[in-house]
């Protein structure tokens, strides 16, 4: 299993920001990516968490399931656009 964790380094030891499933003595490869300083921690949990929905998401639906998941909706997208616009 691959998982992305932000640590932070301290007096000689990286300390994982969240609980790890890990058992003791466990052994793991650790790559280390400097993150910028100015970095948010909240942007980086955005990402995780888009990065995991995408994965639960399984296979994109086809051009063909789209369609017909949207012709049931009455009107026309273009319809609504022009209508609230106005007159620009």
């Amino acid at each position: 299993m691959i998982r992305n964790v932000e640590a932070v380094y301290e007096h000689g030891v990286l300390r994982p920001l969240e609980p790890l499933a890990l058992t003791e003595s466990q052994r793991v490869h650790i790559t280390i990516s400097e993150l910028p300083r100015n970095s948010s921690r909240r942007d980086f949990s955005i990402v995780e968490r888009a990065r995991a929905e995408v994965a639960a998401a399984g296979a994109a639906p086809t051009i063909e399931e789209v369609r017909s998941a949207l012709e049931c909706i009455p009107g026309s997208l273009s319809q609504d656009v022009i209508a609230a616009r106005g007159d620009y």
